[in-house]
């Protein structure tokens, strides 16, 4: 179970999320939607299983192959690995509960004050506000 943690908390690779699915287009029983589990998507690779004897997990596992193969290796990584195309050491932020997003808003509402009142400049204003908004992106 631990080895199965671990092989699901590294980063996805797309070659094989590729090879995954172009396996499960030629052969749909027991694997169907294999690619779907790693890829950290499990409700749709249980769906894929669940339709393993219709044609739609093969001609869906196909489209899926093509669409890894194109979408190429940033948007990849930006989908299933959360990493950040321009900057693959930076990793997507946690979502935001609601007490960090009212800490926010409220940092945003002190920094407008600064900024009306002279003590912030507009650039470093933005800079700011992008920070704090970076926080719930």
């Amino acid at each position: 179970m631990q080895q199965l943690e671990r092989l699901l908390s590294r980063p996805k690779d797309r070659k094989i999320a590729i090879l995954l699915a172009l396996v499960c287009t030629i052969l749909p029983w027991p694997i169907a939607g294999v690619h779907k589990f790693y890829t950290g998507q499990p409700v749709w690779g249980i769906i894929y299983l669940l339709l393993w004897n219709t044609p739609i997990p093969s001609i869906a596992c196909a489209i899926d192959a093509v669409w890894y193969f194109v979408q190429g290796e940033e948007q990849f990584n930006a989908q299933f690995n959360s990493i950040f195309p321009n900057d693959p050491h930076k990793v997507c932020p946690q979502p935001v509960e609601p007490l960090q997003m009212n800490a926010v808003s409220e940092g945003l509402r002190e920094l407008d004050k600064l900024r009306e009142e002279g003590l912030v400049s507009d650039y470093e204003f933005e800079q700011k506000r992008r920070k704090l908004l970076d926080r719930i992106n």
